[in-house]
């Protein structure tokens, strides 16, 4: 394939920014493998990525993923490379936010965010590092969020996890070989199904509020495809991508 076309590896692809991501990449011309698990959401996604991705030579391949799962997420990098015989991007966007206060005390879902947002992005290092070592290339995207910035009521853990995410993928950025790039990309309030998760109900009232200005996820697929795009030389190392009016 033309050396600008890459393969990429897109968790969390079944809506929201990891559509908006694969989509967008698709359409770049890259060959994306999208994972989630809803594979319904994924297949109707290569149904209407298909002809743009046809005209620019691009594909989607949906692809079933657990984050959570370790053996699961290895699956996902082998099926890339047994497609298409290499992995040049792994974009690790799986997340989940069901925001509370810590005395709501509700600790699975503090649990469930900890399993998605930190160990499923270490599970995406540990299968792609390799890979990316053997051949001598690769390019880590790491999709954080302003929470990985700031800490607000109600998101005390949810911003936890999102500092881990960044200061994790910073570590990878100065540990890795220089021949492996590393992006941390942080999308302020973003339209999604992110807070539809939310069961407190004073956290559920104050995200109403907070989401009055959104901005579309294709903003956040456009700065990924920004970092992508680079010569291999240069490194886009923090993105921050905000509605005007979040300061």
């Amino acid at each position: 394939m033309p050396t600008d076309r890459k393969v990429v590896l897109v968790t969390g692809a079944s809506s929201g920014i990891g559509a908006a991501v694969a989509t967008r990449l698709a359409a770049d011309g890259h060959q994306v493998v999208a994972g989630a698990r809803r594979t319904d959401r994924l297949q109707a996604l290569a149904e209407t990525t298909a002809e743009a991705a046809d005209r620019s030579g691009g594909d989607l391949l949906p692809v079933r993923l657990d984050v959570t799962d370790r053996a699961d997420v290895a699956d996902f990098v082998q099926a890339a490379r047994d497609r298409h015989g290499q992995v040049d991007v792994l974009v690790s966007n799986a997340g989940v936010m069901p925001l509370s206060r810590l005395d709501s005390l509700l600790v699975d879902e503090w649990d469930r965010m900890i399993d998605v947002n930190v160990r499923g992005l270490l599970h995406g290092i540990a299968a792609a590092l390799p890979v990316f070592t053997a051949q001598g290339s690769g390019h880590f995207v790491t999709v954080a969020s302003t929470g990985a910035h700031e800490v607000v009521p109600t998101a005390a853990v949810h911003c936890g996890t999102k500092y881990a995410a960044r200061a994790i993928t910073e570590g990878l950025r100065q540990e890795s070989a220089p021949f492996i790039r590393v992006t941390t990309v942080s999308p302020g309030v973003v339209t999604s199904e992110l807070a539809d998760t939310i069961t407190d109900p004073k956290a559920a009232e104050a995200m109403r509020a907070y989401r009055a200005h959104a901005i579309g996820p294709d903003a956040i697929a456009g700065a990924v495809s920004y970092a992508l795009a680079q010569p291999h030389d240069v490194d886009v190392n923090e993105i921050v991508v905000r509605p005007v009016h979040q300061r």
